[in-house]
């Protein structure tokens, strides 16, 4: 098994894991049971999203793919923090 993605959380760890097992493509969140230990602190290197090194090239682009639709996510939330009567922005 090889890293396709180290995770900033663990929702993003499960994100990422359910949009490759849509993409046929076997996923294992490795650490996600040592957040408990690390209590406040973030998940990074602690987290990580595994599949068959077979399966790494195919991985990377879903991987790329919703760590952009996360960014966009992030950069809404955030300017809806700055605009509390701006609509959230649908995400499909």
């Amino acid at each position: 098994m090889r890293i396709a993605y180290r995770a900033e959380t663990l929702i993003d760890a499960h994100l990422v894991k359910d949009a490759l097992e849509r993409a046929d493509i076997p996923a294992f969140v490795s650490g996600e049971y040592l957040t408990g230990a690390v209590g406040q602190l973030p998940a990074l290197d602690y987290v990580a999203v595994l599949v068959p090194e077979t399966s790494l090239p195919a991985a990377e682009a879903v991987v790329r793919e919703v760590e952009r639709d996360l960014q966009e996510a992030r950069l809404a939330i955030s300017e809806a923090d700055e605009d509390p009567d701006a609509p959230l922005p649908a995400f499909g």
